[in-house]
C-alpha cells in the first residue's frame, strides 16, 4: 500500500470541499471567472519574530505536474451524495478530465524572511483552477515553512556548530520525514541521516551506531573496536550505553588504536544524562589523551531552547543531532496559513474586492492583488508594506498597521526597497528558474542577517514592522464598513 500511495498522480491531493465548490462554479457559469486569491499566515510560530517561507519547490513540481488522469476521474465518478446518487454529472467529470492548469503565480523565494499577513504566495486565474489549489497549495507550503523556521532558530542558537537533523524515525510518516529533511537543510542544517533524503535532495548525510551496537557484544570496548575496525573514516563512537565516563574513557583506547592505523577519532556522542556535566568531562578526558580535534556530539529531545540553556552552562558540545521537536515542530504542529479570495473580475472587466469578515480582528482577510514591498536602510530591514498593485503606490508612501490605525510609518526615497513576490507561472507556465537547495539555503542566511537582532530573539520578540499602504488600508476599511452595513440590513 505504502508504495502504491507514493507511485501515484497527487492531482487528488485536496479535500472534498474544493471539489464541490468547483461544481457549483461550473453549474452556475461561474467556473471561468477571473479570482485573485492570497495565501498567508496570521501569526509567526514558536512565538517567535519571523517565519521563513519554504515549499515553494515542491509547489512548482506540483503545478507543473498538474491533471486529473482518466483513472482519478473515474473514481470521482464513484462517489455519492446523501441520497447515493452520483455527486458529479458526467460532463463535470470530462470538463475536469479535460483541464488544463492556466493560472498566473507569484511568490516569494524559499528562503525568504516573512511575516504574518503577507501573502506567500498569489494565485490568479479562472476561479475552479484557483479553488482547487487552495488544500494542496497549503499542504505544501505550511508544513516546510513551520520546519524551516525551527532549523532557523536552532541555527541562531548555535552560529558556528554542526547541526545534523535525525528525525526520521520519529517523524509524521514518511512524507513527513522527506519533507522536514528538506525544509531542515534549507532552514539552516548541515545534514541528515535520512539516506533518501540524501539521494532526492542532494542533502549530505551522517550517521554512525546506535545502542543496539554495543549491546550486541560481550562489551563496550569490544563493539568500539569492532566499529572503527570496519569504518575507519567514520568512527564516532556512542559512549553512553552504560556508563558514560568509562565510555569515553574506551573511546579514547579506540582512537589510539585508529591513529596506529592511520585514522583518528571523529567523535563520541552524548544521548542522555547531563549534557552540560558530561560534554565538560568528556572534553577534558579526550584533550587529556590528545584528542582536541575529536568532536563532542549530543542528542536527546534537544529543541533551541534547551541547545540555548546547555551553551550558558558552558557545555561542550559542537555538534548537535536534533530529531522529534525538529521534525514535528515539537511545540507548535502547524503554521495556520490560510488561503483566501481577494479579488473577482466582474462582467464589466473590472476588479471587484473581497474579503472575509469576522468578530475576531486578526481573521478579517485583506483585499486586492497584494504585493509586499521591503524597505531596508543601512542594511537592515526596517518595514515591509503590503500594496494593492492596481494602485499607484506614492514616491513617499505611508504604511499603516492593520490591526491599530495610529500606528503609521512613511517611506520616502531615501529608503531602497525590494517587491518580494516574483512571478512563478504565466498562463501555466513556469517562467521562474528555481535555484538550487544550496541557494535557498544560503538565502535564509542572508536574509537574517538583515534582521534586527530583536525579532530574532525567542522571548518577547520585537515586532517586525508590516502595515497596508495607505489605498489599500481605505479600501480595507471601506470594504468591511460596506459589508458591515449590508449585514445589518
Amino acid at each position: 500500500m505504502i508504495n502504491q500511495l507514493y507511485d501515484t498522480s497527487l492531482s487528488l491531493l485536496t479535500d472534498l470541499y474544493q471539489l464541490t465548490m468547483a461544481y457549483g462554479y461550473w453549474k452556475s457559469g461561474k467556473a471561468e471567472q477571473e479570482a485573485v486569491f492570497n495565501l498567508y499566515f496570521r501569526k509567526n510560530p514558536f512565538g517567535g519574530g519571523f517565519t521563513i517561507a519554504c515549499g515553494l519547490s515542491s509547489v512548482i513540481s506540483y503545478l507543473n505536474e498538474y491533471r486529473l488522469s482518466e483513472e482519478e476521474v473515474a473514481y470521482l465518478g464513484t462517489l455519492t451524495g446523501s441520497d447515493g446518487l452520483p455527486l458529479f454529472e458526467r460532463d463535470y467529470l470530462d470538463y475536469l478530465k479535460n483541464l488544463e492548469f492556466t493560472c498566473d503565480v507569484e511568490a516569494m523565494p524559499e528562503g525568504t524572511v516573512v511575516f504574518p499577513n503577507e501573502p506567500l504566495l498569489r494565485i490568479r486565474g479562472p476561479i475552479l483552477q484557483c479553488q482547487l489549489l487552495e488544500t494542496p497549495l497549503l499542504n505544501l507550503i505550511n508544513f516546510q515553512s513551520l520546519i524551516a523556521t525551527k532549523a532557523a532558530r536552532m541555527r541562531l542558537v548555535a552560529p558556528d556548530d554542526v547541526l545534523l537533523e535525525f528525525g526520521l524515525r520519529r517523524a509524521q510518516g514518511p512524507d513527513g520525514g522527506m519533507t522536514a529533511s528538506r525544509a531542515a537543510y534549507i532552514g539552516g542544517f548541515d545534514a541528515t541521516s535520512n539516506v533518501l533524503a540524501g539521494k532526492l535532495y542532494g542533502i549530505p548525510v551522517k550517521g554512525t551506531h546506535a545502542h543496539s551496537w554495543v549491546m550486541s557484544f560481550d562489551s563496550e570496548l569490544e563493539s568500539f573496536e569492532t566499529y572503527a575496525r570496519y569504518m575507519p573514516n567514520n568512527t564516532t563512537l556512542l559512549v553512553d550505553t552504560y556508563d558514560t565516563v568509562q565510555g569515553v574513557k574506551n573511546a579514547i583506547i579506540v582512537g589510539k588504536q585508529l591513529r596506529e592505523r592511520g585514522h583518528d577519532l571523529a567523535g563520541i556522542r552524548l544521548d542522555s544524562g547531563d549534557l552540560a556535566y558530561l560534554s565538560i568531562e568528556a572534553r577534558k578526558l579526550l584533550d587529556e589523551a590528545g584528542f582536541e580535534k575529536t568532536a563532542i556530539v549530543a542528542s536527546n529531545d534537544l529543541d533551541e531552547y534547551i541547545m540555548a540553556s546547555l551553551k550558558n552552562q558552558g557545555a561542550r558540545i559542537t555538534i548537535w543531532g536534533v530529531g522529534t521537536k525538529l521534525v514535528t515542530a515539537y511545540d507548535q504542529p502547524a503554521l495556520g496559513g490560510v488561503y483566501k479570495l481577494a479579488a473577482l473580475r466582474n462582467e464589466a472587466g473590472a476588479w471587484e474586492y473581497t474579503l472575509k469578515l469576522s468578530e475576531q480582528t486578526i481573521k478579517i482577510s485583506t483585499p486586492g492583488i497584494q504585493q509586499v514591498r521591503r524597505f531596508t536602510q543601512g542594511g537592515c530591514f526596517v518595514g515591509d508594506m503590503i500594496f494593492n498593485m492596481e494602485d499607484e503606490v506614492p514616491a513617499v508612501a505611508t504604511m499603516i498597521d492593520p490591526y491599530d490605525f495610529t500606528k503609521q510609518r512613511t517611506f520616502d526615497l531615501h529608503y531602497y526597497y525590494e517587491d518580494l513576490l516574483r512571478p512563478i507561472f504565466r498562463d501555466g507556465k513556469q517562467v521562474y528558474e528555481n535555484p538550487s537547495i544550496e541557494e535557498s539555503k544560503a538565502r535564509v542566511q542572508q536574509q537574517l542577517a538583515h534582521l534586527h537582532e530583536g525579532t530574532k530573539r525567542f522571548v518577547n520578540p520585537h515586532t517586525y514592522p508590516v502595515g497596508l499602504e495607505k489605498n489599500l488600508f481605505d479600501t480595507k476599511t471601506n470594504l468591511i464598513l460596506k459589508l458591515r452595513t449590508a449585514k445589518k440590513g
